[in-house]
């Protein structure tokens, strides 16, 4: 779908929809079915920002991967093979072998600039302790910076800094882009479950990092005009892709009635913003 152009203030600039993706390691798969279901609605996203498996989605959906597609890539993989154990640098696990898988399915695409919808990645930067994002530079070393959950995998130096997953200080991306989109919907892939109890320093490990996830989206979810959470996809683990059907299934079902809701689906984006306009006057 072509992006609508529209006048404003006397000039013509194309009329954005923003698509912000959250972390969620497994629970990723959502996104690709919110995106199913984006498309199904006559929707796609004029810029994206994503925050580690957000990021990982956002740069493969601009690359040209279509939603389904990727049940297909990974369906093979288990993350013991995009992993390589080792205990120095920093972290359990290197991340080098997702690197080339990255490289693989990017195609043509090697920079950020240079992808067809522009593309958003939120990290932080663990050197300075600041939440910062990329929009330029090498995709795959920048996705894994977005990924590399704290002490789970080593940092990613970039220019001598090192920048860790961006759900450390902020998961949800909105803040990047509610100031480059007119309408920004927000897929948030990191529902919290109540949790009984923690039977490993691993689960401890990964339920801090959850609730740290919770507490730091909130206002990002505020600056959303539109809020998609499947919230039952909260009990599979971040590792673990034997469920990623069931996970793809219920992003594009929660999408596809969020829109259906909120009066977008096969309805112009321009409509919807139209309407809303007329209301406040």
């Amino acid at each position: 779908m072509e992006p609508i152009e529209h006048k404003d203030n006397g000039t013509e600039r194309k009329l954005r929809l923003g698509i912000a993706l959250t972390g969620g390691g497994a629970r990723g798969f959502a996104h690709a079915g919110a995106l199913a279901a984006l498309e199904e609605a006559g929707h796609r996203p004029d810029v994206i920002a994503g925050v580690s498996a957000g990021s990982i989605v956002g740069t493969l959906y601009s690359a040209g991967v279509e939603p389904k597609r990727f049940l297909d890539i990974f369906s093979e993989q288990k993350f013991s093979k995009l992993v390589d154990f080792r205990l120095r640098s920093g972290g359990f696990f290197s991340l080098a072998p997702f690197k080339k898988f990255l490289l693989r399915n990017l195609g043509q695409y090697k920079n950020l600039e240079d992808l067809p919808i522009p593309v958003y990645l939120g990290v932080t930067d663990f050197t300075h302790g600041t939440a910062v994002y990329f929009d330029k530079g090498a995709i795959a070393d920048r996705v894994l910076a977005s990924c590399a959950i704290p002490i789970t995998f080593a940092p990613i130096v970039i220019d001598g800094v090192e920048y860790v997953d961006g759900g450390v200080l902020r998961n949800h991306p909105a803040w990047i882009i509610r100031d480059k989109c007119d309408y920004l919907i927000g897929i948030n892939v990191s529902p919290l479950s109540t949790k009984k109890k923690s039977d490993s320093i691993w689960s401890v490990a990964m339920r801090t990092y959850n609730l740290m996830a919770k507490a730091n989206q909130v206002n990002d979810m505020n600056l959303c005009d539109l809020n998609i959470s499947p919230v039952e996809i909260s009990h599979y683990g971040p590792f673990d892709l034997r469920f990623i059907n069931n996970v793809y299934m219920s992003g594009y079902l929660h999408t596809r009635k969020a829109l259906r809701d909120a009066g977008l689906w096969k309805t112009p984006l321009s409509d919807k913003l139209k309407k809303s306009d007329d209301i406040k006057k």
